[in-house]
């Protein structure tokens, strides 16, 4: 596999429960590296922009104003085919269906709230990664 980057997302719910460490642990544990971090209160222009692919769908309005609600943790993680190993490590969005030991299985309260967000593609993390980080934002990992 190839080296890939992708975005994550630790959501209000999982900034709230304190699970920032834990989460970053786990991305580590299945060989991703952190590239690039920073702390974040989105602003519901921001939110909206971000979700934009979602604007039709009747949750929109709800996922802009839950990810407006309080800090996240925006993220670019690096390694060998990082965008399905993230999503392989945070489990199915909606965490009844999720396997048990990802993330979203053990922490989620609901589809909505489901502690992380990770992009879901090449394309799509490229773009993900260039809507919150600047390509000086990111840190290689030389040693």
């Amino acid at each position: 596999m190839a080296i890939e980057r992708t975005l994550s997302i630790i959501k209000p719910d999982g900034v709230q429960k304190n699970l920032i460490g834990e989460v970053y642990r786990r991305f580590e544990a299945g060989g991703l590296k952190i590239v690039a971090a920073r702390m974040t209160h989105l602003s519901p222009a921001d939110a909206g922009a971000f979700y934009a692919v979602h604007r039709e769908r009747p949750f929109y309005n709800d996922l802009v104003a839950y990810m407006t609600s309080g800090p996240v943790m925006v993220s670019v993680l690096e390694g060998e085919g990082a965008i399905l190993k993230h999503r392989e490590i945070m489990g199915a969005t909606d965490p009844k269906k999720a396997d048990p030991g990802t993330i979203r299985a053990d922490f989620a309260d609901s589809i909505e709230e489901n502690v992380v967000h990770g992009s879901d593609g090449a394309d799509t993390a490229r773009q993900e990664i260039a809507f919150f980080f600047a390509g000086t934002d990111i840190c290689p990992r030389t040693r």
